[in-house]
């Protein structure tokens, strides 16, 4: 599933193609909302909100997506033939561009936004980021283990696989150790931030700071491979009940139980 930045990215792919121009085209392709016509209608703003998008328009109304595992966004000049078949979600077009949701997770159209992102914690690439207020909500559950409170959406939005790999590794944590036995948190949070911004704006997940194939992460991607830091070979696990996010993966010398 597509993280924080990815998303965050797509996000300025659409409002490059959308943004302050006139809709001359919807085309929704999921059953609750085929009849909706937004033609006519200027869009806002398209802004991402951890794993979510949000393209909003004239009227109040937000045209609300996801990606889910296998969904996409794809920007193309407006008349250029778009993908056959079912998969197609959504349309969005002007005179100049048009916008193709293919295989999207979710499609919405809601006069509220709070329907779809409000049960949602701080996004971790927003404006607003609160790092205590992901601690505050990370702490209501001290006993469910580090792991799975970082994908939980609704601690922190925008984290997922290969950003809790990675963050855990780098600040020495067993996946499994208890939230509230977790020291310094806030800093934990504050890390994963800076690793998802340092990756926005480009394609790939580099975390070593070192771009080439093979050499861009740690321990995400490299089970059975040695560890970077000690030698000893990496674990992989699996741990939670979401089945695309079970993988875990870690250094048992450098984050000791």
């Amino acid at each position: 599933m597509p993280e924080g930045d990815a998303v965050y990215r797509t996000a300025v792919r659409l409002r490059e193609a959308l943004d302050g121009r006139v809709l001359t085209r919807t085309d929704f392709r999921v059953p609750r909302h085929a009849t909706a016509d937004l033609t006519g209608r200027t869009v806002q703003e398209t802004i991402s909100y951890g794993k979510h998008l949000l393209t909003r328009v004239d009227g109040g109304l937000t045209i609300h997506t996801h990606l889910r595992m296998d969904g996409s966004w794809r920007t193309m000049p407006a008349g250029r033939r778009v993908p056959p078949g079912d998969q197609v979600r959504l349309i969005l077009a002007n005179a100049d561009w048009q916008a193709v949701g293919v295989k999207l997770g979710m499609v919405d159209l809601v006069t509220d936004e709070r329907r779809v992102i409000g049960h949602l914690g701080p996004d971790l690439l927003g404006p607003e980021w609160d790092a205590a207020r992901a601690v505050e909500l990370l702490m209501r559950q001290p006993a469910t283990s580090i792991g799975e409170a970082l994908l939980d959406q609704r601690n922190l939005a925008g984290i997922g696989t290969i950003y809790r790999a990675e963050t855990l590794f780098l600040r020495g944590v067993w996946p499994w150790r208890p939230v509230g036995e977790v020291g310094d948190l806030e800093g934990l949070v504050s890390l994963a931030r800076r690793l998802l911004a340092a990756n926005k704006a480009h394609a790939g997940t580099v975390t070593t700071g070192d771009r080439r194939p093979g050499n861009q992460t740690w321990v995400y991607g490299r089970a059975g491979r040695p560890c970077r830091r000690c030698g000893q070979r990496i674990s992989r696990g699996e741990m939670g009940a979401q089945p695309q996010e079970r993988m875990i993966l870690w250094c048992g010398n450098c984050q000791p139980r």
